[in-house]
């Protein structure tokens, strides 16, 4: 309980001197979350593909937020696009607020040259929320000076415990065969957020820029002798910045890639003028892309910020995916695609 009312006194005390607008949930391996990070990656890999993200942040504290995202996309070869669906949830376990997104992907991938393309995204998604309105702990009850809480809530319950919008996303994807970028759009259609107010507090657009190189570390003359193979060994660099309202954030990272095992390790912050640093957390990451086309990841936050990491207990993060190959289509599909695969 007390870290649980540090937690509170402290998000209290930061964001009383200044307006805030919902934000939305992030994966610290984002590019393991490609289709919620921007729609245009959606039949990316050219195949078929199915995966799922599971966020368990603050586990040291009294209550989580636990975020998890499922995802399924196809590639259509002679439409030269990608359709997917995409399922997205989160749960605050202090306020138990829960919100489930589902949404429809389509994007069209245009030929700009032998190894350079660009996709086109959108999303069209149906977002419920609902939170339980009686076990919320207000600013007026928390007692500072003692580190309780005391008194009873203001009356402010209503029978307006969930609510439904729909929403837009968009964005663009272009790669070639060592470089990569994207940008996105998320919320075009602002939807309202407040339980309260109906016709207030609108959701900022979340405008975001992501990309990377690929570099490739091995000689021709190394390889798998055993089974004739290849290995790749690769080294990518990539960024994700993005903006919400009046907040911003940038990952910088590096991955390894020595097959079958990536390590990976990114920075989340960026200096700001606001009164709370958003100099957050550094992230160590291990995954392996297995043989048989599966693909499982681990990452975990180290907190920076002062919320500390001892109190915090920083977050865990679990990707797994898995990609359907035709391989009767031979070599027409094995074109390697650069960017991070968490």
């Amino acid at each position: 309980m007390k870290k649980l009312l540090q937690l509170t006194v402290y998000l209290v005390v930061a964001l009383s001197n200044q307006q805030v607008g919902a934000q939305d949930m992030q994966f610290s391996q984002f590019y393991a979350a490609p289709i919620y990070l921007n729609p245009a990656f959606t039949g990316s890999t050219e195949w078929t593909r199915v995966g799922m993200n599971y966020r368990n942040q603050w586990p040291g504290l009294d209550h989580s937020f636990n975020t998890f995202s499922a995802y399924f996309d196809h590639f259509i070869a002679h439409r030269n696009s990608g359709v997917g669906v995409i399922v997205n949830g989160t749960r605050d376990t202090f306020a138990q607020m829960q919100n489930i997104d589902l949404g429809l992907t389509y994007s069209y991938r245009v030929r700009l040259g032998e190894e350079r393309y660009l996709h086109a995204g959108v999303q069209a998604s149906f977002v419920n929320r609902n939170v339980n309105v009686e076990g919320i702990v207000l600013g007026t009850q928390l007692d500072i000076d003692r580190g309780i809480v005391v008194g009873e809530g203001v009356n402010w319950v209503t029978d307006v415990s969930q609510r439904s919008h729909e929403d837009i996303n968009a964005g663009l994807y272009y790669y070639d065969d060592k470089f990569w970028l994207g940008i996105a759009a998320h919320h075009l259609t602002r939807p309202y957020t407040s339980f309260l107010q109906m016709e207030e507090n609108r959701l900022p657009i979340r405008y975001s820029i992501h990309g990377g190189a690929t570099f490739d570390l091995f000689s021709p003359a190394i390889g798998d002798v055993i089974n004739n193979i290849l290995q790749e060994r690769t080294l990518s660099l990539a960024f994700n910045y993005k903006r919400q309202g009046e907040f911003d954030q940038l990952d910088l990272g590096a991955e390894l890639f020595y097959a079958p095992v990536i390590v990976g390790l990114w920075y989340r912050g960026l200096p700001t003028k606001h009164a709370l640093p958003n100099n957050e957390a550094l992230i160590a990451l291990m995954g392996f892309s297995l043989p048989n086309d599966l693909q499982v990841g681990y990452s975990y936050d180290f907190t920076v910020s002062r919320l500390g990491w001892r109190n915090s207990g920083g977050a865990h993060e679990v990707s797994v995916r898995y990609t359907f190959r035709n391989y009767k289509l031979g070599k027409r599909h094995d074109r390697a695609i650069p960017g991070f695969k968490y």
